[in-house]
């Protein structure tokens, strides 16, 4: 059972001096201060509190008489306590998490309850346009690592009774604040208790990797499967969309990025930015990046089985035939420019601002024309490796980028071991990884192609309009 406070100030700063480590840590602020004839105490954490509300509210205690101090503490937070956001409190373990979260508490000597006053400021950037999610057209805000702001620019696109911001908690260190955003008349009410018992359930200390280490735990099965099983996104825009579907957005505290569960590969392929357009051209768009998608996965493993077969090129197809002389053999050569590409992404994140120009001519150079002319690639591998490299970034999803990077990879290996057996085996692999899949509720991933919804797979490809009613 939580232990509670005391009536005596001397009491409860003794507890508290001790519990908080106040005397090592100095951003820990124990300030004295008086409440009419009763001496008082805040505690509060430096940078979370501006200077100029501290002076009013001392101010403002200051000037209360012995006359006008009510006796309870329910009174005096009801009837003197100069801010808007007060909770009573007594409990010392939920005191000390609201202390350390950044919350004012006010002890006053012979009063019974702590006065939480949530006048916190948090350190944030501005609501800018997301370096990843850019916006073609559209609201250009975007969440940041304040989750008190997320959630408001969510409440600016939703003004419903029926949306609900349900904060949860989890980790033993770190007690980061989660919430739950759904439409209460719209979400599927046993999956929202599943997740919310996991949440709650938690045993980890904290969520040192924030929204990954969060799924993490949420999703307990096979891991090995490299297909998303939730969608990230930067956008307030796309995350109301997807809560007012029906679908649950989870925010984390210190987390520029919303996850929307529970989701099938069709709605990670899908973008905002599609219903920003006529419809015809967003129908458009949303298959030109399904093809890109079968493209990437398809155009290497298809090429180098093509140079193991070439009687199967028609001649008007000559063309893209190795001409010149093959040093090492076209699977390596792949496998090798697999990895470099990678390598050259971690250095662009890595390389200071003022050398990114000039280390990009540099790289582009040697990864070009050098490495063909020293005779460890061929022109044409340089070039399907450079469209699969360029054609990756059409997905949204970093993810499923990276899924179907692994099953190129394992494709590509299986063709050049098995030649067409190896490439069947390969797409076979590929389609069982995808329908083997499960979304976050155990639901089939595939939805709405299996099981099949005509209506919803048609909404799902096509982009169609609007109507009134709907």
């Amino acid at each position: 059972m939580e232990q509670k406070i005391m009536t005596c100030l001397a009491d409860n700063m003794a507890y508290f001096q001790e519990k908080l480590n106040i005397q090592k840590s100095f951003d820990i602020i124990c300030r004295m201060t008086m409440v009419a004839d009763h001496k008082a105490c805040f505690y509060f954490i430096d940078g979370f509190v501006k200077d100029e509300l501290m002076e009013k509210l001392i101010e403002f205690f200051y000037s209360i008489t012995p006359e006008d101090l009510p006796e309870d503490s329910a009174g005096l937070s009801r009837d003197a306590m100069p801010y808007v956001e007060v909770e009573l409190l007594d409990g010392r373990e939920e005191i000390e998490a609201n202390i350390l979260s950044g919350v004012l508490c006010l002890f006053i000597d012979g009063y019974d309850k702590c006065f939480a006053i949530d006048c916190r400021t948090y350190p944030m950037r501005s609501v800018a346009e997301p370096e990843k999610d850019k916006v073609l057209r559209g609201s250009k805000d975007g969440f940041v690592e304040t989750v008190v702001f997320n959630t408001a620019l969510i409440r600016r696109r939703i003004r419903d009774p029926h949306l609900v911001m349900e904060m949860q908690q989890a980790g033993s260190c770190s007690k980061t604040d989660i919430v739950l955003c759904y439409m209460e008349d719209r979400v599927d009410r046993a999956f929202l208790e599943e997740i919310r018992n996991r949440i709650q359930n938690l045993q980890v200390e904290a969520l040192t990797m924030n929204q990954e280490s969060l799924v993490e735990c949420l999703y307990r099965r096979k891991w090995f499967n490299p297909f998303p099983k939730v969608k990230y996104t930067e956008r307030p825009d796309a995350t109301a969309a997807s809560v007012l579907e029906g679908k649950i957005a989870i925010l984390v505290d210190n987390s520029p990025a919303a996850i929307i569960l529970p989701v099938s590969i069709f709605d990670i392929v899908e973008e905002a930015d599609d219903f920003y357009f006529p419809p015809i051209t967003g129908t458009y768009l949303r298959l030109n990046r399904l093809f890109i998608a079968i493209l990437t996965l398809l155009l290497t493993p298809g090429w180098i089985l093509l140079m193991q077969n070439p009687e199967w090129i028609p001649p008007a197809f000559d063309f893209i035939k190795v001409e010149g002389d093959i040093h090492i053999p076209l699977l390596f050569q792949l496998l090798i420019l697999e990895l470099g590409i990678d390598g050259l992404k971690l250095a662009a994140i890595n390389t200071p601002n003022m050398l990114t120009t000039p280390l990009s001519v540099i790289a582009a150079i040697v990864m070009g024309e050098f490495a063909v002319k020293s005779g460890w690639f061929n022109s044409e591998t340089m070039l399907y490796m450079a469209f699969v490299a360029v054609a990756n970034y059409t997905q949204a999803s970093y993810e499923l980028g990276y899924a179907l990077k692994f099953m190129r990879i394992i494709l590509l290996v299986l063709t050049a071991a098995f030649n067409l057996y190896g490439f069947a085996a390969g797409i076979l692999l590929t389609l069982l990884a995808i329908s083997c899949n499960r979304t976050i509720s155990g639901k089939s991933y595939l939805y709405p192609l299996i099981p099949f919804n005509g209506k919803q797979l048609a909404r799902r490809i096509f982009r169609k309009r609007i109507k009134s009613g709907e």
